[in-house]
């Protein structure tokens, strides 16, 4: 059977010729495939939407008037829009030193968990390190048993004499057990070779560790920094517990104040100016969540080129 010759805009499928394009590349695509990606971009639009609906949601009422938000059940655009709970919030200064002392706690405790998440990943992604295995074991137990509440309160305020300072938010989660081992299977996944090179080359493992493993680990750093940054800034009850200055708590305290105050109908008048009327509780509480939510997001946009890799990356060997 003689073969038939094919130009580039033509290919054979099931012995009949079907053109493709007139471009240098053509791709045929066949009904059920352009089905199958259309099904797929309908779930994903879906999930898109569920996702952003309710920020756009929160966005929106935090900028509604009491009445609106009392007799109107469900809306996202305001008939009347209404600044009054971002001037509640912003009334004081409290809440920009907050927001520096967040800032302050962020950044220094995510380069804290970092330090020794690495520090602890690296010798243990040795095979040859002596005592490996049962540090590994112990670094396992801690992930599923843990002494609570009270004893890690009495260890922080009594024995280490931490309360009343940011070590009391930095120190006691220093380090995440499970972020560690994602992170040392990480390391265990680059080629010796490389780190053998740099031996020869007169690196010492300090050296190693700076010059070679760093570079090539910025996907699995960048995610897990982006952890715990995230759960840095979220974080109140900590301060709750172990601060005693105001002017030292970070803005998730504050915040956290100014719903309790706005729910018990007894807000603060040094806060606000003498003739400003109370916002609705309901707008506050959403104005909270964004001016809480906003700043966190915006590193986001920096991170996401090793997000997407980092987050799947060492997950799978053991």
């Amino acid at each position: 059977m003689a073969k038939k010759k094919i130009d580039e805009t033509t290919v054979q499928v099931n012995g009949k010729t079907v053109t493709v394009g007139s471009g240098p590349v053509g791709v045929y695509r066949t009904p059920g495939s352009i089905a199958f990606d259309t099904f797929n971009y309908l779930i994903i639009g879906l999930a898109a939407f569920t996702t952003v609906l309710p920020i756009i949601y929160i966005i929106f009422n935090s900028f509604a008037t009491e009445l609106e938000l009392q007799t109107r059940s469900m809306f996202i655009i305001p008939h009347t829009w209404s600044t009054d709970a971002y001037k509640y919030i912003f009334a004081s200064n409290k809440l920009i030193r907050a927001f520096g002392n967040s800032v302050f706690i962020t950044f220094f405790g995510t380069l804290i968990n970092l330090f020794f998440t690495v520090t602890m990943a690296y010798p243990l992604s040795k095979k040859f390190l002596r005592g490996r295995k049962p540090i590994l074991n112990l670094v396992i137990i801690s992930m599923f048993f843990s002494g609570g509440m009270i004893p890690g309160y009495v260890v922080v305020s009594s024995w280490l004499g931490l309360r009343g300072t940011y070590w009391a938010l930095l120190l006691p989660g220093a380090i995440s057990a499970y972020n560690m081992m994602i992170v040392k299977n990480f390391f265990q996944g680059i080629p010796q070779e490389l780190e053998e090179s740099a031996s020869l080359d007169g690196c010492n493992d300090m050296m190693t560790l700076i010059r070679i493993v760093l570079p090539l680990s910025l996907p699995v750093l960048a995610t897990f920094g982006l952890f715990y940054a995230v759960g840095h800034w979220n974080s109140y009850f900590p301060a709750m517990i172990y601060l005693k200055d105001d002017k030292m708590y970070p803005l998730q305290l504050i915040l956290r104040n100014i719903i309790v105050t706005a729910e018990a109908s007894a807000s603060d008048m040094s806060l606000m100016d003498p003739n400003f009327v109370e916002p609705p509780k309901q707008s506050i509480k959403m104005a909270v969540i964004v001016v809480a939510t906003v700043p966190i997001m915006c590193i986001y946009p920096f991170l996401q080129k090793y997000f997407v890799k980092g987050v799947m990356v060492g997950a799978l060997k053991g």
